[in-house]
């Protein structure tokens, strides 16, 4: 059986106390709370602090969790509420469109697929919850590029790899696609990032209106297409799944 990491028992002791006593704590505390040496305290909490999870207040010299920390907490509650409200509307979509349904969010410049529905047939495929995909080259991507000020700023610094053909990687034209996606409303991957295969994808916003993720469909461009163009029905679909998943997250009509 593998060895637990003690230094990592320890930090992530010192968390939950800082989390569950007092609004500030001094060294002396956490140490004689967690049964620590002073030394071996305070190098933890360093370490926490230059990454953000601890703070220290500059008058007391006592310790309270960090902004990042609670930012991850945030941003888990997030995706996990964003999941909940997507489900049936993500199942409906499968459904009625017949292909598979990607949610996706913004994470680590690249799409985090937080949920995934299999295509609605007997066909072999694959779970692909946990997976990242490019920002630039995907639907889902687009989207987040998009509508997402942050998921911009790292598109643009990224390196915009072509993956077929088709992926648009020059600034100028990537930015003319952003502008399409946010006049239309949704973005388009016609064997951009896989050969023969087709995507679109629609914003999903939260009650503050603000973009949370993106949720699309992915399928053979002959299923998806007809005659060069994506089917406007399922555009519509998507579009429509969408708007729904950000009603119940609280956004109102878009």
């Amino acid at each position: 059986m593998a060895r637990n990491i003690q230094s990592l028992e320890r930090a992530a002791a010192m968390l939950r106390l800082l989390a569950g006593g007092e609004r500030r704590l001094g060294l002396s505390d956490i140490a004689s709370s967690l049964g620590l040496a002073k030394g071996t305290a305070h190098g933890i909490l360093r370490t926490l602090q230059q990454e953000g999870f601890v703070e220290q207040d500059d008058a007391s010299g006592r310790y309270q969790l960090g902004a990042e920390l609670l930012r991850l907490g945030t941003t888990y509650l997030d995706v996990h509420e964003l999941r909940a409200r997507a489900l049936v509307w993500t199942d409906d979509l499968a459904r009625s469109s017949g292909e598979s349904v990607y949610l996706g969010v913004l994470h680590q410049q690249g799409v985090l697929i937080v949920h995934h529905v299999f295509r609605p047939d007997d066909s072999r495929q694959v779970l692909e919850i946990g997976a990242m995909q490019p920002l630039h080259s995907t639907a889902l991507g687009k989207v987040l590029s998009a509508y997402d000020p942050v998921a911009h700023s790292e598109v643009i610094e990224a390196d915009r790899k072509a993956y077929t053909d088709r992926t648009v990687c020059e600034l100028d034209g990537f930015e003319h696609i952003l502008d399409m996606t946010r006049a239309r409303g949704y973005a388009a991957d016609v064997e951009e990032t896989w050969e023969g295969v087709a995507a679109l994808a629609a914003p999903i916003h939260d009650r503050r209106r603000m973009p949370v993720g993106a949720v699309g469909i992915t399928g053979a461009v002959e299923r998806l297409c007809r005659d060069g163009e994506l089917r406007p029905e399922l555009i519509a679909a998507v579009r429509d799944c969408a708007r729904a998943v950000s009603r119940d997250l609280g956004a109102g009509r878009f």
